[in-house]
């Protein structure tokens, strides 16, 4: 089978079958699909193709804006609350794929982001 493909494509790019092919002397553009589940990596393949994310990609894209979302925000309260909604939102994703630990999104830990974070105090009055 193998030698039947080799020689057609040998045969089509003697008659110049590939000489204007979209892209040609440009490298090609790998994919990793790794992480879909195989039998679905069609139908994500064409989902993209049309415009759209898998869900995988489509929730790590929401996690990221909300992360930056968080690093703007001044009020304690509020961060703490966001903290624990971004943190729902990890557990969602690693609950729902099914690869080892070691490969789970890593959830926030409130005080870990604190400690990082300035939070400044509102001043009204002060000037």
């Amino acid at each position: 089978m193998e030698q039947m493909a080799e020689k057609r494509i040998r045969e089509a790019m003697e008659r110049g079958d590939f000489d204007n092919i979209k892209g040609k002397g440009r490298p090609l553009v790998y994919e990793d699909d790794s992480f879909v589940p195989p039998d679905l990596r069609m139908a994500y393949k064409i989902l993209k193709n049309a415009g759209f994310l898998p869900p995988e990609l489509q929730e790590g894209k929401e996690i990221r804006t909300a992360i930056d979302l968080l690093n703007g925000l001044t009020d304690e309260e509020e961060r703490y609350r966001q903290v624990r909604k971004l943190n729902i939102m990890i557990t969602k994703i690693n609950l729902a794929r099914k690869r080892p630990v070691n490969l789970e999104v890593n959830q926030l830990y409130y005080r870990k982001v604190a400690e990082k974070v300035r939070v400044y105090k509102n001043t009204k009055g002060a000037g």
